[in-house]
C-alpha cells in the first residue's frame, strides 16, 4: 500500500489536472461524493440529526460544500458554518459555494472569534460534524479563530468525520500542530498520508477510508512515493514454501553475540526467536563463566563459551574467538544484553568493521556504537555530524534496531525530536549511514538506504515489556539467516513480530510475556501466508 507525503499528494493533483486534463472541480467533486459515503456509513449512522460542515476558505472546504449539497439532496439538515467572509471562496470551492444556496443549505459566516457567539447555541444542537477546516499543508501551529473553531469541535464530543485530515494534523509527520480535530472517522483522498498511519496522527483520524478520486496510475508512478505500509502481499515472498529435501544446512546458521552478567536472559531469548524465525542452525556466542548457566536453558541452539579474562562481558579478547566463528555463518546478531564497558565497546567496533557477513545489531550494541570515540561530542544539528565511522567502514550490510532512546543517543538529538518525525529522522539516518535502520514503537518504522520507508501496521501497547526488543533481533537475524535479504528480514521481522503478539492481545490487554511471542510465531507465519491482501490500517476502507 503507497503512502504519500503531503507534496507527493499535492504533485498528484497538479499533474492529473494539468497534464491529464481532469478539471480540479472533478476531482472535488469525487472526493466530496466519496466522503459522503463515509459519512453517512461511519458517522451518520450512529447519530442521525442535524449535522453541522466547519469549513475552511481553501480545497478542504470545497469539498465540504459538496458534502453539504449530497447530505441536502438526501433529505438530511445541514447547515454550513464558514470561517471567514464568502468573498474570501476562491476557484473551485467557490463554485460548489454557490450551488448551496438553491438547495436551502444555510451557510454561516464566522470571521471572527467573537462571530461563534452569535451561532453557538445552534452549533452545540448539531447531532455530529463534518471537519473541512484545515488539508495536509498544515506545518504551523493553529492559532486564532481556527483554533478556537477545532477546540469547540473537540468539546462538543460529537461523532466527527474529518476530510481528508484531522485539522491541525501534520501530514508528514503525524503530530497534533497545537490543537488537532479528534475525529470518528477520515475519508482521506487518493492515497493515505504518513500522519494518517503513524502514532500519535492515527489516534487523531478514527477509521481511516480510501477515497479513489480519478489520479490515474501513471502519475502516481511517476510521482515515486518512497513511503509503503507493510502488508503480508508485500512480505511472503520473503517466505517462500521450503523444498521438500530441504535440511538444516540449507537454513543457514547464525552467531548471536549477546548476553552479560545479569542478563542473560536476553541471550537466550534472541537465540530461541532466530529458531522460531527459521533458522537452520544458532550458535549463541558469551563469555566463557556464563557458558554453563546459558547451555542449561538452551536446548535446541549451540554456545560458543569465549575468553573473557574473568570478567563477566564480552570484551576485545574476544575478537579472535569470533573471527574464528564466524566462518560459515550466515547472519550475525549482536548487541542483547552484552553491556557499555569500554572492552565492550571496541569489541563492537571490530567486529562491525572486520566481519563480513550481514549484522543485526540492537540494545548494548547500539549504546556501543554511540559512545566510540569518533563520535562528535555535544549536541548535534544533524545527523551527518555524528560520524560513526564503524558503520561507514563495515564489510557487509547493517540491520539496526533502535527503540526512541537508543535513536537519541545515535543521533545526538532528544527522545522528544526523535518521536516528532519518526519517519524522517529515520529515513535521514539510514540514507547517511547506508543502513537498514529499523525504529521501533508504536507503528515501527523500517527505513532503507535508497530513502524508502515501510510503515509497520502490527503490534500494540502490551508489548511494552522487558524482552521485546530482543526477540526482534532474533526473528530478523533468524530470517536473514536464510538467505532473505536484509532488507526483506527486517520488513517480515517486524510484521511477524507485532503480529504474533497481536495474536496473544487478543486473549488478553496485557500481561504475556516476550517468550510467549517467541512461541506464537509459527501461528503468526501462517496467518501471514495465508493472508490474500493489504491490511489494518485503522480499521480502514479499502
Amino acid at each position: 500500500m503507497i503512502i504519500v507525503t503531503a507534496s507527493e499528494m499535492q504533485a498528484m493533483d497538479h499533474q492529473t489536472i494539468r497534464d491529464y486534463g481532469i478539471p480540479g472541480r472533478v476531482l472535488m467533486e469525487n472526493a466530496g461524493r466519496g466522503a459522503t459515503r463515509t459519512f453517512l456509513h461511519h458517522v451518520y449512522q450512529n447519530c442521525r440529526g442535524a449535522v453541522g460542515i466547519l469549513a475552511g476558505r481553501g480545497n478542504n472546504g470545497g469539498d465540504g460544500f459538496v458534502i453539504a449539497r449530497y447530505l441536502a439532496q438526501k433529505g438530511i439538515d445541514v447547515s454550513v458554518y464558514l470561517l471567514c467572509q464568502k468573498e474570501r471562496v476562491q476557484g473551485d470551492a467557490k463554485a460548489n459555494l454557490n450551488l448551496l444556496p438553491a438547495l436551502n443549505v444555510r451557510v454561516a459566516e464566522i470571521c471572527q472569534e467573537q462571530d461563534f457567539n452569535r451561532h453557538i447555541s445552534q452549533m452545540r444542537h448539531k447531532s455530529c460534524w463534518v471537519d473541512a477546516v484545515l488539508g495536509t499543508g498544515l506545518k504551523s501551529d493553529v492559532t486564532g479563530l481556527y483554533r478556537q473553531a477545532l477546540e469547540f469541535l473537540n468539546d462538543q464530543k460529537r461523532p466527527v468525520l474529518a476530510v481528508d485530515i484531522p485539522s491541525g494534523l501534520n501530514a508528514d509527520t503525524g503530530q497534533a500542530c497545537g490543537v488537532c480535530v479528534r475525529a470518528t472517522a477520515t475519508a482521506t483522498f487518493g492515497f493515505a498520508k504518513i500522519g494518517h498511519v503513524v502514532y500519535p496522527g492515527a489516534q487523531f483520524c478514527g477509521t481511516l477510508d480510501v477515497i479513489d478520486i480519478g489520479i490515474p496510475p501513471f502519475i502516481a508512478e511517476k510521482v515515486n512515493a518512497r513511503q509503503r505500509l507493510i502488508t503480508p502481499d508485500k512480505i511472503v515472498p520473503a517466505l517462500q514454501p521450503r523444498d521438500p529435501q530441504t535440511h538444516k544446512g540449507n537454513t543457514g546458521h547464525a552467531l548471536i553475540i549477546a548476553g552479560s552478567e545479569g542478563k542473560t536472559g536476553a541471550a537466550v531469548m534472541t537465540a530461541n526467536a532466530a529458531l522460531k524465525a527459521g533458522a537452520g542452525l544458532v550458535s549463541l556466542a558469551v563469555p566463557q563463566c556464563l557458558n554453563q548457566g546459558i547451555e542449561a536453558r538452551l536446548t535446541e541452539a549451540m554456545t560458543i563459551a569465549l575468553p573473557d579474562e574473568g570478567k563477566t562481558y564480552p570484551g576485545i579478547t574476544a575478537m579472535p574467538r569470533i573471527k574464528q566463528e564466524a566462518s560459515g555463518k550466515t547472519c550475525l546478531a549482536l548487541g542483547p544484553g552484552i553491556g557499555t564497558g569500554k572492552t565492550t565497546c571496541k569489541l563492537v567496533e571490530q567486529i562491525i568493521r572486520q566481519i563480513d557477513l550481514p549484522l543485526v545489531i540492537d540494545a548494548d550494541g547500539l549504546n556501543c556504537l554511540a559512545q566510540t570515540p569518533e563520535r562528535a561530542q555535544g549536541p548535534h544539528d544533524c545527523i551527518d555530524q555524528c560520524s560513526l565511522t564503524s558503520l561507514k567502514e563495515r564489510k557487509a550490510p547493517a540491520v539496526l534496531t533502535p527503540h526512541p532512546g537508543e535513536m537519541a543517543r545515535l543521533t545526538g538529538y532528544s527522545t522528544t525530536r526523535i518521536q516528532s518525525d519518526r519517519a524522517g529522522i529515520a529515513r535521514e539516518f539510514a540514507i547517511t549511514h547506508n543502513v537498514i535502520l529499523v525504529l521501533k514503537g508504536a507503528r515501527t518504522i523500517v527505513a532503507e538506504p535508497d530513502g524508502t520507508i515501510w510503515i509497520n501496521p502490527t503490534g500494540n501497547p502490551a508489548m511494552a515489556s522487558g524482552g521485546m526488543g530482543d526477540v526482534l533481533t532474533g526473528i530478523i537475524a533468524g530470517l536473514i539467516t536464510q538467505g532473505v535479504s536484509p532488507s526483506q528480514g527486517a520488513r517480515a521481522g517486524v510484521y511477524l513480530h507485532g503480529l504474533a503478539a497481536d495474536k496473544l492481545n487478543k486473549k488478553a490487554p496485557w500481561g504475556y510475556l516476550a517468550t510467549e511471542v517467541i512461541q506464537t510465531l509459527p501461528e503468526a507465519l501462517n496467518a501471514t501466508l495465508k493472508a490474500s491482501g493489504p491490511v489494518i490500517l485503522n480499521q480502514p476502507v479499502l
